[in-house]
């Protein structure tokens, strides 16, 4: 993640970001002091998301924030001698991405030789869930951390500077991947904003190691720096322990503090009742919104709701009430396993078996937010590090080309994101005073000039690849390609 675009602009980050990147395969910017990464103090010649392209702004950061945000016809020109200032150069200035979903520590499974011979044979969400088994069976701290190293780092530079990061904490591998998953949020914690979900992949009321499981995930969410509770009910062996899960998910979750965050509803039977009404009710019954009302309820996968009629999708608005709650879709996997037809259909029907975000948010009121889930393996073999490739690929899979549906697509892998899992407050631009300065400059990359994406709507559909990415003001990435 070289900085030859700074080089040739107003600053030349080349020294300190050396201290940042590296030419081998892990880096570890957080274990380097802030003073090392660049402050920004004006961003000069930009267009701002939502403002309308004609209008060119410079946005000024002091300590981390947006401090001034003035466009051509109301600014007279500030001099400085203050050295790091960019030049613009009437790019898109955009809020950065977030990754509200997103595994950790099962990554690249299938890029890294120590698992070369768990190879895809079917496809299907058994195979990846055994896949998977197996090869836990084998995670050391060394792999765990250098493949999370590869996904942090490919994050960052496509513009990602807040993430929830699901750890696995089970009998197999026990609390080895949540510490690695710990190492790397302290590693990184000037370049991105890591949470880290505890999360119980396997029963935790079926099968032999079920009380281990339970008594494993209380140790993990008594360390410091774990924030989420995650579980998948749907693993359970019968709908009575699937409700004990979640029962038990909302219990940690008020008991620690912690969001809460469940895979949910996972299928496309229309036979099988919705668990997403339990756990509405069971948060109800609980009173979330007064015991635990500063944190999130986060709702993943939840396929079947698909299925669902207008009249449901009213109904389960009117249920959900003043909860905290927000549905993610995760298109990559749920289109790669759900909705496979069988062999002897002929292939002809094809059900799109993901929720349709945009549509909820738009036409229920709901909260929603896109993310990528996996990447590198057995669970979603294809795709990359980069939210905005599953919101322009979502144009198509949720029919959402207007230029109103292109800003709610960007907002669901950025500001809708954020606040879905609780990293800040929904900001439309990003760029008010007082607004934290996490931004996404987005260019041409080429050299002597390129095609310039003028608004947001051409950022969605075509993602520009060269990016420079501030966290808090400093600049954490500039790239060409990522």
């Amino acid at each position: 993640m070289a900085t030859q675009f700074l080089k040739s602009h107003v600053i030349n980050l080349q020294d300190d970001m050396s201290k940042v990147q590296s030419s081998g395969d892990t880096v570890t910017p957080g274990s380097i002091p802030k003073s090392a990464l660049s402050a920004v103090t004006e961003i000069r010649g930009v267009r701002i998301a939502g403002h309308g392209p004609e209008l060119i702004w410079d946005v000024s950061i002091k300590s981390g924030c947006v401090v001034r945000t003035l466009h051509d016809a109301e600014k007279a020109r500030i001099s400085t001698s203050d050295t790091h200032v960019v030049d613009g150069q009437n790019a898109i200035l955009a809020p950065s991405l977030c990754h509200p979903h997103i595994h950790l520590d099962k990554c690249f499974l299938l890029y890294d030789p120590k698992y070369s011979d768990l190879s895809i044979e079917k496809g299907d969400l058994t195979e990846a869930l055994s896949l998977t088994a197996r090869a836990k069976a084998r995670f050391t701290a060394e792999d765990l951390e250098r493949r999370g190293c590869w996904l942090i780092n490919e994050s960052i530079a496509a513009g990602v500077t807040c993430m929830r990061a699901f750890v696995e904490v089970d009998a197999s591998v026990r609390l080895k991947c949540l510490d690695a998953g710990l190492k790397l949020k302290h590693d990184y914690r000037d370049a991105c904003e890591i949470q880290i979900c505890a999360f119980a992949q396997d029963p935790l009321f079926s099968g032999e190691d079920a009380v281990e499981g339970r008594r494993l995930m209380e140790d993990a969410l008594g360390r410091d720096g774990v924030d989420v509770v995650g579980t998948t009910p749907y693993v359970e062996a019968s709908e009575d322990l699937m409700r004990k899960n979640v029962d038990w998910a909302i219990e940690m979750a008020m008991k620690y503090g912690e969001h809460l965050d469940l895979h949910l509803d996972y299928h496309l039977d229309a036979n099988k009742e919705p668990m997403v009404y339990y756990v509405i009710d069971a948060l109800h019954g609980r009173q979330w919104l007064r015991e635990n009302m500063a944190k999130k309820i986060v709702l993943g996968h939840c396929t079947r709701l698909t299925l669902f009629t207008k009249d449901q999708w009213h109904n389960l608005r009117t249920r959900i009430g003043d909860l905290p709650v927000s549905f993610i879709g995760l298109p990559m996997s749920d289109l790669f396993m759900m909705g496979k037809p069988s062999d002897d259909r002929g292939g002809g029907e094809r059900v799109r078996g993901t929720l349709q975000i945009p549509q909820i948010i738009q036409q229920y009121g709901f909260e929603g937010a896109i993310g990528i889930n996996n990447v590198g393996n057995a669970f979603t073999p294809h795709g990359s590090c980069d939210p905005l490739g599953i919101a322009s690929m979502g144009v198509g899979v949720y029919h959402a080309g207007t230029e109103y549906n292109a800003a709610i697509l960007y907002e669901t892998v950025s500001t809708r994101a954020k606040v879905a899992i609780g990293c800040r407050e929904l900001n439309k631009s990003g760029t008010q005073d007082g607004g934290r300065g996490d931004f996404v400059l987005f260019r041409s990359g080429l050299v002597g000039g390129g095609r310039v994406r003028r608004t947001l709507q051409q950022v969605v559909y075509d993602p520009p690849k060269s990016r420079l990415v501030l966290y808090k003001g400093r600049a954490v990435s500039s790239s060409a390609e990522f």
